[in-house]
């Protein structure tokens, strides 16, 4: 069984949240819907971008499904930098440049045999990956998020998102080394 579920973008909400009458509607169709497929309740969060840290997360995080026989929920927290657009005189725009690198991995994702051994679904978001992910385990009440460490200057300078999330997270964090 193999999903994937594209969720709005966070400043997306929070620009339809400022309207009093969306949030209402919003709130609306947030009691109606399940916030999730409830066969992925309890599963193993995993954090993946395609590089080899994030893989080895996922090698991990099946075992670890397959162990406990519940879900994986694979997370990728997309790149939606706001991007400055300028044309003639007219003041800068500020516009969303959306990352399609979800879809190729969802394609990696689908083909990949390995992933045949647990259901699993892949989810997009937008925003800090920290927080991302720690909401993504807190809507499938996850039992754990499993994330590769991070190898490199911009970890040591920013502080790696491994070292962030078991700061802050709710459940247990395995960081793959």
């Amino acid at each position: 069984m193999a999903g994937h579920e594209f969720s709005e973008p966070a400043d997306r909400k929070r620009k339809r949240l400022a309207d009093p009458a969306s949030a209402a509607e919003l709130r609306a169709v947030e009691q109606t819907r399940s916030p999730c497929d409830p066969a992925f309740r309890h599963g193993v969060v995993v954090g993946f971008d395609g590089s080899t840290s994030s893989e080895r997360a996922l090698a991990y995080a099946i075992g670890m499904a397959r162990r406990s026989g519940s879900g994986l929920i694979i997370v990728h927290v997309a790149n939606r930098l706001p991007t400055t657009v300028w044309a003639g005189c007219e003041p800068p725009v500020f516009v969303d440049v959306p990352d399609h690198r979800t879809e190729v991995l969802g394609l990696e994702l689908a083909c990949a045999d390995y992933l045949a051994e647990v259901p699993w679904i892949l989810v997009e978001r937008g925003g800090d990956i920290c927080h991302e992910l720690e909401e993504v385990g807190r809507e499938y009440s996850a039992d754990a998020i499993v994330v590769g460490s991070t190898h490199g200057i911009v970890g040591r300078i920013f502080g790696s998102v491994a070292g962030r999330l078991a700061k802050r997270a709710q459940r247990p964090v395995v960081v793959i080394p």
